[in-house]
């Protein structure tokens, strides 16, 4: 997929929450994001013929906690949807971690060749960063108005979020294993 097109997918239905919240409040924006979340799911499916996890689970939560916003007329369902999103992912990592799964391997294995250590040690790091974004939101949401929040999960967390990719370079550069080389057993 063309990288501009895959940004727009990923950042664009964000953004559209940002500017609908702007212009009309939380009520307007969780419907608008609710459609422009299946439009990217929709259109990556056009595009690839498939559609990341990732992108299916975040796009469930969206409609699933959108859609109890919008029925109850309440916006703790949106607001609570992050944490539960990011428990997910730490919990998921965590998870196959114990059952000796690497899942970042298996989305990320295919860009980088890591030892197994390495790629436990990078998954014990990104899980704790998603427990972090968790704790995060919820103190921000339950802290700040809506407004505030909504500019929070735009603005902050997808910084926050690339920052700490960014973070991970060094440690990755470290224990990058030259592709003609077996790597050790573990």
């Amino acid at each position: 997929m063309n990288p501009f097109l895959k940004l727009a997918l990923d950042l664009g239905p964000l953004l559209i929450f940002f500017a609908a919240n702007s212009m009309a409040g939380i009520f307007v924006a969780t419907a608008a994001f609710m459609l422009a979340m299946t439009a990217s799911i929709a259109i990556a499916f056009a595009v690839e013929r498939k559609v990341s996890p990732v992108a299916l689970v975040t796009g469930a939560l969206v409609l699933v906690f959108g859609g109890l916003t919008l029925w109850l007329s309440n916006d703790i369902f949106i607001k609570i949807k992050p944490t539960i999103l990011y428990t997910m992912f730490a919990s998921v990592l965590l998870g196959g971690l114990y059952a000796d799964r690497l899942f970042i391997k298996y989305m990320l294995g295919q860009s980088m060749r890591l030892s197994d250590t390495a790629w436990r040690a990078l998954t014990l790091r990104w899980s704790a960063f998603f427990v972090a974004l968790a704790l995060l939101n919820e103190i921000v949401w339950r802290s700040v108005s809506t407004d505030n929040w909504v500019a929070f999960k735009v603005w902050a967390v997808l910084p926050m979020t690339l920052l700490f990719a960014i973070a991970q370079t060094p440690f990755i550069l470290r224990h990058q294993i030259e592709s003609d080389e077996t790597p050790p057993a573990e």
